[in-house]
């Protein structure tokens, strides 16, 4: 009897893709739920800095440098936005913000699913 091959290196790219659709629907879930589970997106964030040197040389580095992008820009837009509404003007910033969060989010999601990394960093 023969020994199964073993292959030399594992094949973690499912578990990567796997971690990716993870990493979004925290996010989403986050995002979409208003700050109720806002904590769902820090655990996002925090997942994806953890997990960030596994994706090195994948297309999932660039799904994850998307997401970390739109956190810090967004949390960047809603900090001025929230000083701005003392004077009226920052609630659109913040729906600018959540209408640009929300189009990162389909936009990286759906590159995901294609099997394609986001193109654009709008």
């Amino acid at each position: 009897m023969s020994d199964p091959q073993i292959p030399s290196q594992p094949n973690n790219s499912l578990d990567l893709r796997t971690l990716t659709h993870v990493a979004y629907g925290l996010y989403a879930l986050g995002f979409l739920t208003g700050g109720f589970l806002g904590i769902a997106t820090i655990a996002a964030v925090v997942l994806m800095y953890v997990k960030r040197t596994d994706t090195a040389g994948t297309m999932y580095a660039a799904h994850f440098d998307w997401l970390l992008r739109t956190f810090w820009w967004a949390l960047l837009w809603l900090a001025i936005s929230a000083i701005l509404t003392l004077i009226f003007i920052g609630w659109i910033g913040v729906v600018a913000t959540v209408v640009w969060v929300l189009y990162r989010l389909i936009k990286g999601w759906l590159a995901l699913m294609s099997g394609t990394v986001p193109t654009s960093y709008a």
